[in-house]
């Protein structure tokens, strides 16, 4: 059978990986300038300070329902066979009209009607309804592409590969989510917003057709499919949740990816804060977003050198890249860094982990599915991403939720310019100390949970190969 060819000679083309890697620039580009600019915009500009509360129960609810989107669209669109499945595959087509009815969502967002603005409890709905529909069209998309990456790329040297091209192309995406918006930093009218929002839909627009070449299942991928589903029952949806948690080191490395998330969501977001109240006159955001940006690119190709030929163990180096970025990004927390070059300096030493984190959690991502393919006899990856994407994005609650917190503590008025020194700390400790103490949190659970090593990721490999999955 095709689909059992030797997983150790794969041929892929970089010009696959790239296309591939096109995707993560995609997710990141939006997702980055969603975090950034989102709670901020609804906080800031659109209610008054008397109703700051109201964002914060908006991204709650937007979490709450993730906790059923992002799980059942993963296990519909794994059991659910189209007309185009035997031809196209069952992640394609999912991937190209999700994607694109993703990246439109985007712009609603923004696109907040004139009159709902005069009753916030109606703009409230908007928010709520438009973060959820852009949240379903993402797990739509998301969901899929990251579940083909194992079955797509099989053998450890073309998966590494692939990812250091991907995260090369999508700290690219991460520095564009960050900087198209650092010029929304002191303006408090919605106009500049939206037309932010509908530049970065049309980048985003012309990258979705660059995915197709990357994205697309092969035949020998279609021909595994149709032999997998003749071997699949059909499971239940809370069978398959509960399948789901006990899976030991999926269980860790969700745990650890939420903690991650949280993380970074409110160190990213807290930039602007940072250019809104703490630099002085004429110092902009731009140049710490481009320090992150070069920590990452820089760090790359170091902690891929590092992992294949000092660790060899994608699980112990995630560990070792979040703890890298929790202790560079802590001395932000200290007040007396309040200018730029201080900003930039620990953000771009936090960028050599976060570099790193990001390039090796795919590869990490799919050992541990492996792993369950062998144990399972069957590729559920869908259902496995469904829970992955809920707990990334359940990550902006926790942002909402601490934002909204530290603010209220220290006496945060965003319709002042001026903010008192409390304040101001608040803003330290949401964009260092609490991210830093998220990773540390994963980091200890994920080394007590985890047990994937080197020699048993070598087990599973030939194990995968002899099942032809």
């Amino acid at each position: 059978m095709s689909s059992t060819k030797n997983m150790n000679t794969e041929n892929v083309s970089t010009k696959i990986m790239a296309s591939y890697g096109s995707g993560k620039f995609l997710t990141e580009f939006i997702m980055q300038a969603f975090g950034v600019v989102v709670f901020k915009f609804y906080e800031t500009v659109i209610f008054e300070d008397a109703y700051a509360w109201l964002p914060t129960l908006a991204f709650v609810i937007y979490s709450v329902y993730n906790a059923f989107n992002d799980p059942l669209i993963g296990y519909i669109t794994e059991k659910k066979t189209t007309r185009f499945s035997a031809k196209y595959g069952r992640r394609f087509p999912w991937i190209f009209i999700g994607s694109l009815l993703w990246v439109f969502s985007y712009v609603l967002i923004f696109a907040v009607p004139g009159g709902l603005t005069s009753d916030p409890y109606i703009t409230f709905i908007w928010m709520v309804l438009t973060v959820c529909l852009f949240d379903t069209l993402y797990s739509l998309w998301d969901v899929n592409y990251q579940s083909i990456f194992p079955d797509k790329f099989r053998s450890e040297n073309v998966r590494q590969r692939t990812i250091a091209v991907g995260t090369a192309v999508g700290v690219v995406g991460i520095a564009l989510g960050f900087l198209i918006p650092s010029g929304l930093a002191d303006i408090n009218v919605i106009e500049p917003y939206l037309i932010n929002s509908i530049l970065i839909a049309s980048v985003a627009f012309f990258v979705v057709f660059i995915l197709i070449p990357g994205t697309r299942e092969t035949p020998e991928m279609i021909e595994r499919y149709i032999e997998d589903r003749k071997k699949k029952g059909e499971e239940s949806f809370f069978s398959e949740l509960i399948n789901a948690l006990k899976e030991r080191n999926f269980t860790a490395w969700i745990i650890l990816y939420f903690f991650y998330q949280s993380g970074t969501v409110s160190f990213t977001a807290s930039i602007l804060y940072v250019g809104d109240y703490i630099l002085p006159e004429g110092e902009g955001t731009t140049i710490i977003f481009v320090g992150l940006l070069a920590g990452a690119l820089i760090a790359i190709p170091i902690w891929q050198r590092i992992n294949s030929r000092v660790i060899q163990n994608n699980q112990r180096t995630l560990m070792i890249a979040a703890i890298v970025m929790a202790l560079f990004i802590l001395p932000i927390t200290l007040p007396q860094i309040n200018n730029s070059f201080g900003f930039t300096l620990f953000v771009f030493l936090g960028g050599l982990g976060f570099g790193g984190y990001w390039m090796i959690m795919t590869p990490a991502l799919a050992d541990v599915i492996d792993e369950i393919v062998v144990k399972t006899g069957k590729r559920n990856d869908g259902i496995f991403m469904g829970f992955r994407a809920f707990f990334g994005r359940f990550a902006f609650a926790v942002q909402a939720i601490s934002f909204w917190l530290v603010h209220e503590i220290t006496g945060f008025n965003a319709d002042i310019e001026t903010q008192s020194e409390s304040a101001i700390l608040g803003i330290h400790i949401h964009m260092a100390l609490l991210p830093a103490i998220f990773l540390l949190i994963g980091v200890f659970i994920f080394w007590r949970l985890n047990d994937l090593n080197s020699e048993k990721v070598g087990r599973i490999k030939t194990e995968l190969k002899d099942l032809g999955l």
